[in-house]
C-alpha cells in the first residue's frame, strides 16, 4: 500500500487513493464465493466503494446499480472497469431484472437511501428507506446483505461516554428520516430471519471526503466567516476509505440473522476544538454560536476494531487534507451534512 499523501492535487488523485484497497480487503474478498453487486451506487460512498472493489478482486464482477442521471459518474465507473445498469429501485419489475444468484452474484451491498427533503417528502422517504429495502431483501434472499444504516437510529447518548453500542435499542429521538432509516433495518432483519440470508447492518457516522463531511463543513464556515451552530458539539468522522474498506470487509463477515455494527472514528470529535483547529491552520478566529448540548448521535466501535483494528487514516491527518483542500478552493459536493440538526428535520 502506498503511504498517507501529504496532500491531494486533484479529485483524480483523491479518489484513486480513496478506493485504494488495503491487504486485509484483499483477503477477505477471496474467501467469499461469487461476484459483487452495489445497489445505489450513484451517492457519494458509491462510486469509490465499486472501484475499491474492483481493486481488490480484479477476478470478480463488480456491478454498479442506480438510476445513473449523470452520464458521466456511468461512463468514470466503467472505464475502472465496473458494469453499470440503470434502475428505478422504485420499479419492483425492473429491480427483479437485475442480475443475480444465477448469474454468479453472490453479494449485494445496499447503498440506496433518502434523506435530504425527507421533512417535505415523508412519502418517499419511508418508500426509499423501508420499502426498497424489503423488495431487495426479498428479490435477493440467496445472497449475502451488506446495507448501509446510519448512527441516526440511535438515541441521543452523552458526549463524556463513549458513545451507543450495537446492543443500544434503535430508538432514535425524532424525524421521518431516522425513524425510516430503523424500518429499513427492520426489514432486511426480516428477510434474514426468514430465508436465512447472511448480512450486516452498516451503522455509520460521518464518512470524510475532501469534497463534503463534517470537517468540510466546519473547514469552510471557519474559512468563510461563517457562523457555526455548535448546539450539536460533537461528532464521529471517518475516511470515507476507511468507511469503505471495512464496509466491503463485512462480506466476508456476515451473520445470520443480520446484525448490525458501528463503522466510524474510534474517538468522538469536538466541533468547537475542530474550528479552533481550522482557525489556527487557515489564520481565522472561528465565529462560534450556541452551546454544546450535553448529548450527540456518538458510537461505541470496539466491535469493528476487534475485526478492522483502527482506521488507517487518523483525525489530524483528515484535518490537515481538509483544510490545504478547502484553502486551495478544491471542489465541493455542494452536499451539506446539516451535522448541527437536533430536530430530525432534513
Amino acid at each position: 500500500m502506498s503511504a498517507l499523501p501529504q496532500r491531494f492535487a486533484d479529485v483524480d488523485a483523491l479518489e484513486d487513493f480513496m478506493s485504494e484497497p488495503t491487504p486485509g480487503l484483499v483477503a477477505d474478498l477471496a474467501k467469499v464465493d461469487g461476484d459483487i453487486m452495489v445497489i445505489g451506487v450513484g451517492g457519494k460512498m458509491g462510486p469509490t466503494l465499486a472501484r475499491m472493489a474492483k481493486r481488490a478482486a480484479p477476478g470478480k464482477r463488480v456491478i454498479g446499480v442506480a438510476r445513473f442521471s449523470d452520464a458521466r459518474a456511468r461512463a468514470s465507473l466503467q472505464a475502472q472497469g465496473v458494469e453499470c445498469i440503470g434502475c428505478d429501485l422504485l420499479d419492483r419489475e425492473a429491480v427483479l431484472k437485475l442480475p443475480n444468484v444465477r448469474d454468479g452474484v453472490r453479494n449485494v451491498v445496499f447503498m440506496a437511501g433518502h434523506k435530504f427533503g425527507a421533512a417535505d417528502n415523508a412519502s418517499l422517504t419511508w418508500m426509499m428507506n423501508v420499502g426498497v429495502p424489503m423488495t431487495v431483501a426479498d428479490v435477493f434472499r440467496e445472497t449475502r446483505i451488506v446495507a448501509f444504516s446510519t448512527a441516526c437510529v440511535y438515541p441521543f447518548v452523552p458526549v463524556d461516554g463513549p458513545g451507543a453500542a450495537e446492543t443500544v435499542p434503535a430508538t432514535p429521538p425524532a424525524g421521518d428520516y431516522a425513524n425510516s432509516c430503523v424500518g429499513r433495518e427492520r426489514m432486511f432483519e426480516y428477510g434474514s430471519r426468514t430465508w436465512g440470508t447472511p448480512g450486516r447492518l452498516v451503522r455509520l457516522s460521518y464518512a470524510i471526503d475532501m469534497r463534503y463531511g463534517v470537517l468540510y463543513d466546519v473547514a469552510s464556515a471557519v474559512f468563510a466567516g461563517r457562523p457555526l451552530d455548535l448546539t450539536m458539539g460533537h461528532a464521529d468522522v471517518i475516511w470515507q476509505g476507511d468507511a469503505n474498506e471495512q464496509s466491503l470487509r463485512l462480506l466476508a463477515h456476515c451473520t445470520t440473522p443480520a446484525t448490525p455494527i458501528n463503522i466510524t472514528g474510534p474517538r468522538h470529535t469536538s466541533v468547537r476544538w475542530l474550528a479552533g483547529e481550522f482557525g489556527r491552520r487557515f489564520g481565522k478566529t472561528p465565529v462560534l454560536v450556541g452551546q454544546e448540548a450535553p448529548t450527540a448521535w456518538l458510537e461505541d466501535t470496539t466491535q469493528a476494531q476487534a475485526l478492522f483494528g483502527e482506521p488507517r487514516v487518523p483525525l489530524a491527518t483528515m484535518i490537515d487534507w481538509v483544510a490545504d483542500w478547502v484553502s486551495r478552493g478544491g471542489p465541493s459536493l455542494g452536499k451539506p451534512t446539516h451535522f448541527s440538526t437536533r430536530d430530525g428535520k432534513y
